[in-house]
């Protein structure tokens, strides 16, 4: 079950919207976007996929739903900002910019074709031709139930409108600096993003760069700086080895230097290597093509090797195997030359039936280890990302319409985006996967454990099993305070790593602070 934090830092931002909503009772701009901050408070956290034309964002989201729920092929349908929300029944709606609504008909293809969404013939409730702004999906998911999943248009893609979408939703304010110069100030429609990856170009840098400047993330004087809520994803992992058995290993190490870059310069807090293509495959695993797995894995591997020199020559009619071609081709479009090798060599070594090699395909393709990091980073701290994105476009608007009763709330405003704990131990988790502190392996895991990176829940900050006791804790939790204070004094620490220290002295405090008191305090206090 996940832990979710305290939700003081939630009540106080709606405490604090709420006041400038009063303050803008007349004005219809200032009063629209902040109505959208006190919803947001109170809605899923929004994680936005983005990235390159063609980086799998579509496939990445089926893979983490578990669900062929999103297009991936390059139609009409992905060329716009889409919504994923749990919902009772499945549903699509497109709305265009006036907020005309118009319902979608969802098709399956056959074969290994997934949905699409017809845009073609929409019959919207209002009269009149319309260009369709965004989709918005309702689909029965668990994985939606805490979570809202944007899937964004390419950031390079072809068309530049297309592109625009993407960085409307994410930097608005870049987008329209004309209009904001006019005082008409626009949010990101995110609280987190999940950044997908081919390779590190200057593209990629510079959108990363706006994204955090647009998150608000550089406020304040913690020192730890950098965005909030993004995390890179090196998509389509398997093609990095050409698809090899070893494609995987490949991916990791492309991540890592990734990750050296990205995280140095504050742009990321992670960077994980998936293949997207073979964690849905794995997911949604048929026993047809399980037993085709088999059948192959019984055929001499110089056989098979030669035949799977390529996906065309995997297909060919004229290539003898115990599979026929029209389910080679389907198993080479679901899993991929990666997914079939890995599927062979696990029966091979001794899988027995699906769903144990839906298993070893889903832990091979790297999903697991994201949906981990995703729910430290973001699962966990939903109520600290969504109270800063309300915070950060709640000064934003106090910054833009100055002159009225609420500019008395600008100052409380920032000291919770320089102040909050949580924001502090976010970014600093990010730039602790640099191994830059000077410090020894074992404290860099303690450290790493004390603010939050195994999860928030005060046993798993003080590395003690679910059954400690609160005297243990306590205890557990006193004595990270006086190692951590006597760390952040040591003469010959650097900056950085006094300021880790004082963040995981205070994370210690604050976890010392959720255990009941001593008994002798409750009896003290009589």
């Amino acid at each position: 079950m996940t832990t979710r934090v305290a939700p003081g830092i939630v009540v106080e931002a709606h405490g604090l919207v709420d006041a400038a909503r009063q303050a803008f009772a007349r004005e219809p701009r200032p009063r629209a976007l902040l109505a959208d901050c006190a919803r947001r408070l109170d809605q899923p956290l929004r994680v936005a996929l983005a990235g390159s034309l063609k980086a799998g964002k579509s496939t990445l989201l089926n893979s983490l739903v578990g669900q062929d729920i999103a297009p991936t092929d390059a139609t009409e349908c992905t060329r716009v900002v889409t919504w994923y929300r749990n919902g009772p029944t499945p549903s699509v709606t497109a709305y265009a910019p006036d907020g005309a609504a118009a319902n979608v008909v969802v098709r399956r293809g056959g074969g290994t074709h997934g949905l699409t969404f017809d845009l073609q013939r929409l019959n919207w409730n209002a009269p009149g031709p319309r260009e369709v702004d965004h989709l918005e999906v309702e689909w029965p998911a668990a994985a939606l139930a805490h979570t809202t999943i944007i899937d964004t248009p390419g950031t390079s893609s072809l068309s530049r409108e297309v592109s625009r979408r993407t960085a409307r939703l994410l930097t608005p304010d870049d987008e329209d600096a004309e209009a904001a110069a006019a005082e008409h100030v626009a949010v990101p429609g995110a609280d987190a993003v999940v950044y997908l990856l081919r390779r590190l170009d200057a593209t990629d840098v510079r959108f990363l760069e706006r994204i955090g400047a647009g998150t608000g993330a550089r406020q304040g004087g913690s020192g730890l700086a950098g965005p909030l809520g993004v995390v890179g994803v090196v998509s389509r992992a398997d093609e990095i080895g050409a698809g090899r058995i070893d494609a995987l290993d490949s991916a990791r190490d492309v991540a890592s230097r990734f990750a050296t870059e990205l995280e140095r310069t504050g742009l990321c807090q992670a960077v994980i290597p998936v293949a997207g293509l073979l964690a849905f495959a794995a997911a949604t695993l048929r026993q047809q093509e399980f037993a085709a797995f088999q059948a192959l894995a019984g055929v001499p591997v110089d056989e098979l090797t030669a035949a799977m020199l390529s996906a065309d020559r995997f297909a060919r009619p004229d290539i003898q195997l115990p599979v026929p071609p029209e389910l080679r081709a389907q198993l080479a479009e679901r899993f991929g030359m990666f997914g079939i090798r890995m599927a062979v060599t696990l029966i091979r070594l001794g899988v027995r039936d699906s769903a144990t090699l839906a298993a070893e395909l889903t832990s091979r393709s790297g999903v697991d280890e994201l949906r981990s990091v995703l729910d430290v980073q973001f699962g966990q701290r939903a109520d600290q990302l969504k109270a800063h994105s309300a915070l950060t476009a709640l000064a934003r608007v106090l910054t833009v319409y100055p002159g009225t009763s609420a500019d008395q709330l600008l100052p409380r405003v920032r000291t919770l985006l320089a102040d909050v704990h949580g924001f502090a131990e976010l970014r600093l988790l990010g730039r602790l996967r640099t191994d830059e502190l000077t410090l020894p392996p074992a404290d860099l895991a303690e450290l790493h454990r004390l603010i939050g990176g195994s999860g928030i829940a005060p046993h798993l900050r003080l590395g003690l099993p679910a059954d400690a006791g609160h005297e243990a804790q306590r205890a557990q939790a006193v004595a990270a305070v006086r190692k951590w204070r006597e760390r952040a004094r040591h003469p010959l620490a650097d900056q950085l790593t006094t300021l880790a220290c004082l963040t995981a002295a205070r994370s210690a405090e604050g976890t010392l602070s959720m255990l009941p008191p001593a008994p002798e305090m409750r009896m003290g206090r009589r």
